[in-house]
């Protein structure tokens, strides 16, 4: 069963734990019917804090949690007033565009307001890695084969892509979108030039790559098979390399490298003007997502003092875990990331942590959980981590409730020791790194918590963010 975990704001998250158990209290005497839901098969969540201490990890299970409305990370106003207690709801209004790109935008509005939402005003900094970027660049893919449908070019000229660009930017942002996508994604007008491909028209294009294959590869791309036995993405890269006259070149050549990319957004142009806007949309998240889950997208600064403190260490260390907490709090400030980003994260600071001599197992020293990898956002009883399925994930929007977003894994799996300093054999694909199964009703049973199948839905008071997000 999903427990419906609702935001709160500033106000609450930051305050005494005497206000917070007023306002629990407050909030508890409206909901006195509590729903019990019988959950055979389903586990039931235990959550815990993101706080680290020199204890030995507390047992937990797994189950999906629904974050809903927008959870609000308690570090995105430092040093602002608070925001007042009213619910957030898009700001929308009229775009006022360049007209001088010649786009019927409203035939692909349902794409427009898809980014929008992912790429909402208030998550996309911390959400760009993983739902915001990947909409956005399938947004941009979908445009660029829209807009030569009645054409021979895949791609569009410098000065239209530059107006068409920021009418782009200008619509999203009218639907509540944040006007610092292109920094956010690193993305420019220029992606949608084609840049230094040879090849930027239909006519060759069809003439040179098997087209039907690569339809056949592209037009249902699998979620679950295509980022370990991949059909679509090597389809896509081998017509990329035929229109650009060559089979193969160094991995180290910076130049080719940068003319193939070039070619694959000519290509997925060319998918994005056959397919449905809605199915090509749906096998570009799917081909992102393979992409972003292959690495942590976390900015691992070296963990000297951590090294330090836990040299040499055999059992719980209160300075250790310390000096581990602390540069864990440092890192899961940077964004939400997946299960599986978790994971690598977890092992590449493993792997520093043994390259600077700490043999001992700290994480499970110190009770370190996947969770704590990722942002870490204010609920009713204190801190909880999410982390994000590594499946393409939207942010939905409901008219009454907000922004909500699903976290997974979001209870005491450990976070993974390196077997060895090194990297090399990590692969999430293979059966040993796969994520923890779900838990039997036979294990459930035995766990003697609330009766093992049974389950409470407990309704939580939200409070939701008016206005926009503050620097």
């Amino acid at each position: 069963m999903i427990w419906e975990i609702s935001g709160f704001i500033w106000a609450f998250a930051s305050g005494s734990w005497c206000n917070r158990l007023l306002l629990f209290a407050i909030w508890s005497s409206f909901f006195q019917n509590v729903l019990t839901l019988q959950t055979p098969l389903e586990p039931t969540h235990i959550s815990s804090t993101s706080m680290l201490e020199a204890s030995p990890p507390k047992s937990g299970i797994f189950r999906p949690i629904e974050v809903s409305p927008a959870v609000v990370p308690h570090y995105l106003f430092p040093g602002k007033s608070l925001p007042p207690m009213y619910p957030t709801f898009p700001t929308t209004y009229d775009p006022v565009l360049t007209g001088r790109c010649p786009v019927n935008f409203s035939a692909i509005s349902n794409i427009l307001d898809k980014t929008a939402s992912d790429c909402n005003q208030l998550y996309a900094p911390v959400l760009g890695n993983v739902i915001c970027c990947p909409q956005f660049s399938s947004l941009l893919h979908i445009f660029q084969g829209f807009y030569s449908i009645n054409s021979d070019n895949l791609v569009l000229l410098n000065a239209v892509a530059d107006d068409c660009f920021k009418d782009i930017i200008n619509i999203l942002a009218s639907r509540g979108a944040n006007g610092s996508i292109p920094a956010i994604c690193s993305v420019k007008s220029s992606n949608l030039t084609g840049g230094s491909c040879p090849v930027k028209d239909i006519n060759t294009l069809e003439k040179i790559v098997n087209t039907s294959k690569l339809l056949e590869a592209c037009s249902t791309v699998d979620p679950l098979k295509e980022c370990c036995r991949s059909i679509c993405q090597p389809a896509i890269v081998e017509a990329a390399l035929k229109i650009l006259g060559t089979q193969s070149f160094a991995d180290n050549d910076k130049n080719h490298l940068g003319m193939l990319n070039d070619c694959k957004g000519v290509v997925y142009s060319w998918i994005s003007r056959t397919l449905p806007h809605d199915a090509a949309n749906k096998a570009f998240r799917i081909l992102s997502a393979c992409k972003v889950n292959k690495a942590c997208p976390l900015d691992l600064k070296q963990p000297s003092e951590v090294i330090v403190a836990c040299k040499n260490l055999a059992a719980p260390s209160p300075s250790c875990c310390s000096s581990l907490n602390t540069y864990i709090v440092g890192i899961q400030k940077q964004m939400l990331i997946t299960n599986r980003q978790a994971i690598i994260c977890a092992t590449m600071l493993g792997s520093m942590l043994q390259k600077g001599g700490v043999m001992t197992n700290i994480y499970e020293l110190c009770d370190v959980d996947l969770k704590d990898f990722s942002l870490q956002v204010a609920v009713a009883d204190g801190q909880q981590g999410c982390l994000l399925r590594s499946l393409p994930v939207d942010l939905v929007y409901d008219n009454s409730a907000g922004f909500s977003f699903t976290c997974d894994l979001n209870d005491n799996i450990a976070a993974p020791w390196p077997s060895s300093s090194s990297l090399t054999s990590l692969s999430l694909c293979a059966p040993e790194m796969s994520l923890p199964a779900l838990p039997t009703s036979e294990t459930l049973g035995n766990l003697g918590y609330r009766g093992g199948w049974t389950d409470l839905f407990v309704p939580i008071l939200s409070f939701f963010v008016f206005g926009t997000l503050l620097f």
